[in-house]
């Protein structure tokens, strides 16, 4: 028991600044929620996810309730195109709008998203207004033919009398902070600093703002700003329900035209318990809602509410203002709807930039916060929610600051994602219930401390791993490097004594290839068949030592033991001389010659590690083995094959098909060498080969016990019938029994030959 906790002691010493360092995110990510430390990228991407969250769950559709009527280019053509002309349009043709829509289609709201600051002097009234103050003061006629036409002429006069007995609201604009020009008359105020103290809210404060004309705002039922939130990144994402102007509350045009269609009661400000506030002394509480005629309107600190958007532009029916004023649209699509009357039209700028389309017409902002007031559906920011939130980000960020460190990084990546998509799914939940919970500095919180422990994993715990790789990644193919980087401490670059298997390939007669080929062409050519070659190595886990011109130098069993080193390196024999057919047909397009290689292996204990001068090292390998690898490559020219290994090599394979080529003494050798062919493992060499086989075995014991005749008979049968299989084999074996028949080696010959070349 003492042992186990101390190693769980010994443990946390070694995490304790990975934990630490992850406590420190943790804060910086929780004074961030707590509104201590602002980081506006963190904004930003709150804005994100939540326009993603209101795609994925805008309900969609046509909400038929709301029409908007469209100031739309088709209205701004040229009379005789059936438009009315460019805007702005004559006030009694506004009228006639207006007149049109409750007099013959039976609209319950009219809502302008324009304002009417200025007077319409279109018809002239000013100018005959001032001859009828001035040189005809005096004129009877005059001025009885005046005030016959004065009605005529007041085309304002005809606008504000189409409000009356009706339902309009008029939209008027507050100017930007510290523009104090004031222009026009405001509607009546709705609430008062009395009743909604700044120590409960901070309400968008302005001084100026752009108001209709006295004689309209008079006539109209109520007005309401068209001022959205435009947030830091651009988009429009709340409205102020209320905006303050000299200690006065004004509503928006969407909670102004809700109201009148729910009574037009006055507004009530409700507490988060849902009771009406009172403004009682030392109440340090907050507004969250209005109540507007018994529909719940959720605002925030600022007394604004996210706009609930239905989709994309056009989640409402749009006509055309030229087809109402021509009567050409069906009643049945206006009667008893809420109309809106607003612009599309480029050249009036009023395309805003929303969560759901980037030139959204501002009009449909208004259309979707009135369904929305009406629905209940938008959505509330509780006051408790930055608490909430700062709470899951300490718990859930201080748990896996703590917890990653003893995890392995699959685990770890798997924690993290459960603790993201937990969180995802508790926020869309919340959302789905009508609640907008933070979700960045949660996300942002979550992700630091997994990418610091991954981070950190990588620079500091893996420090040995990416030695391992850079000592051994040139030699060894990456898989192995992988596997070596698992357990870093069991291999170094130190000098030791291991069973290998070494292979040597070369390229016969390059030298006179390479002298038929310019430099350019001879690199290419080069690199075209040792890239494939070494793939092949690399696939059977081998390790290259060098390369030497045409020639490639390679082991197995080191770095990483493999009790199947010699098979490795036999199968790579066999599949570089598959490359090596692919190659030369290759070669033969493009009009290069033809490679044959020559491939020598051989099996045996060799001194591996770091070899060379204080300068420079590389990682290779030294002994007898490697030098009759080397020679065994050097004579397959001499025995007309392609492969040849060594006794030991042999040994290592018993499933080997091959064939016993001699008994050779090569240079630095005494003791002579027992060299095969390899043929293919059991069950891959085809019959004729093996009969073939059985010939040149039974031929070559004849010419060890030194019958002459018998073996000469057999070799000679072999090369009529059976060339392919070793033409130049069964050659050299003739020339040598002509030799020896004549010269007699003696009786304890053991039927091996002395090479005194390579």
């Amino acid at each position: 028991m003492f042992n186990k906790f101390k190693g769980i002691a010994a443990g946390l010493k070694k995490r304790i600044p990975r934990i630490s360092l992850g406590f420190a995110i943790v804060v910086v990510f929780a004074t961030q929620a707590g509104g201590w430390l602002p980081l506006p990228f963190m904004d930003r991407l709150d804005g994100i996810i939540y326009d993603v969250r209101l795609r994925l769950t805008a309900p969609g559709g046509v909400d038929p309730r709301v029409v908007i009527v469209d100031i739309d280019e088709k209205s701004l053509r040229e009379r005789e195109a059936g438009g009315e002309g460019r805007w702005p349009w004559p006030r009694d043709r506004l009228a006639l709008l207006v007149n049109r829509l409750n007099d013959d289609y039976n609209v319950s709201l009219t809502g302008f998203d324009v304002i009417f600051s200025e007077r319409d002097e279109s018809s002239g009234i000013r100018t005959i207004e001032g001859l009828a103050n001035t040189e005809f003061k005096n004129d009877a006629s005059f001025q009885s033919k005046y005030s016959r036409i004065k009605p005529l002429l007041d085309l304002d006069g005809q606008f504000a009398a189409s409000f009356k007995d009706r339902l309009v609201i008029l939209g008027y604009s507050f100017l930007l902070p510290g523009d104090k020009d004031q222009k026009g008359v405001l509607p009546p105020d709705v609430l008062t600093t009395a009743q909604i103290p700044l120590t409960v809210a901070d309400p968008l404060m302005r001084q100026g703002f752009t108001g209709n004309l006295a004689l309209l705002q008079s006539n109209a039922t109520d007005g309401g700003h068209i001022n959205p939130i435009i947030d830091s990144d651009g988009i429009i994402r709340r409205i102020p329900m209320l905006v303050m102007h000299d200690g006065k509350y004004y509503e928006s045009l969407g909670l102004a035209s809700a109201r009148a269609l729910l009574g037009s009661l006055p507004i009530k400000t409700l507490d988060a318990d849902g009771k009406e506030f009172t403004n009682a002394p030392n109440y340090f509480g907050a507004i969250e809602s209005l109540d507007v005629g018994g529909a719940i309107l959720p605002v925030d600190s600022q007394l604004a509410s996210f706009i609930p958007y239905r989709g994309p532009y056009k989640s409402f029916e749009y006509i055309s203002a030229s087809d109402v004023l021509n009567k050409s649209v069906a009643k049945e699509k206006l009667e008893g709807k809420i109309v809106l009357i607003g612009t599309t039209a480029p050249g009036l700028l009023d395309l805003r930039a929303t969560p759901v389309g980037n030139a959204y017409p501002g009009v449909e902002i208004h259309a979707n916060i009135i369904t929305g007031i009406l629905d209940g559906t938008i959505k509330q920011v509780p006051l408790w929610t930055n608490a909430a939130n700062l709470a899951l980000i300490a718990l859930l960020g201080i748990a896996l600051a703590l917890l990653l460190p003893w995890l392995s990084p699959l685990w770890g990546t798997v924690a993290s994602v459960l603790a993201l998509g937990s969180m995802v799914g508790l926020n869309l939940f919340a959302y789905q219930k009508g609640i907008v919970l933070p979700l960045a500095s949660l996300l942002a919180g979550i992700l630091g401390v997994y990418l610091f422990n991954i981070a950190y994993g990588y620079f500091v715990e893996s420090r040995s791993k990416r030695l391992i790789t850079g000592l051994f990644g040139q030699y060894v193919p990456p898989e192995l490097v992988d596997e070596m980087a698992k357990e870093p401490a069991n291999f170094s670059m130190e000098g030791e004594s291991r069973e290998l298997t070494i292979l040597f390939s070369d390229v016969r007669g390059f030298t006179t290839i390479s002298e038929s080929l310019d430099a350019k062409t001879l690199s290419e050519f080069i690199n075209a068949f040792l890239t494939p070659f070494t793939k092949v190595i690399y696939k059977n886990r081998g390790t290259i030592d060098k390369y030497m011109g045409d020639c490639i130098m390679a082991f197995w069993g080191a770095p990483i033991s493999d009790e199947e080193h010699a098979r490795q390196g036999v199968i790579s024999a066999f599949e570089m001389l598959t490359a090596m057919e692919v190659l030369n047909a290759e070669f033969i397009k493009k009009g290069w010659p033809p490679i044959k290689v020559g491939i020598g292996l051989n099996s045996g204990r060799v001194s591996v590690g770091n070899m060379g001068s204080e300068i420079r090292l590389a990682y290779t390998v030294m002994g007898d083995a490697v030098n009759l690898a080397s020679r065994l490559e050097g004579i397959t020219k001499e025995y007309g094959v392609a492969i040849i290994i060594g006794d030991e090599t042999r040994k290592h394979l018993p499933d080997l098909i091959a064939r016993e080529l001699d008994k050779v003494k090569v240079k630095g050798k005494d003791i002579a060498v027992t060299i095969y062919e390899p043929l293919g493992f059991a069950g891959t060499v085809d019959q004729s080969t093996l009969a073939a086989l059985a010939l040149f075995e039974q031929a070559l014991k004849a010419y060890r016990d030194q019958s002459w005749d018998s073996a000469q008979t057999q070799f000679e049968f072999l090369l009529t019938n059976h060339p392919a299989t070793g033409e130049v084999l069964y050659e050299l074996y003739l020339e040598r029994i002509s030799l020896l028949r004549d010269n007699p080696p003696g009786d304890n010959w053991d039927g091996s030959f002395t090479f005194t070349k390579k």
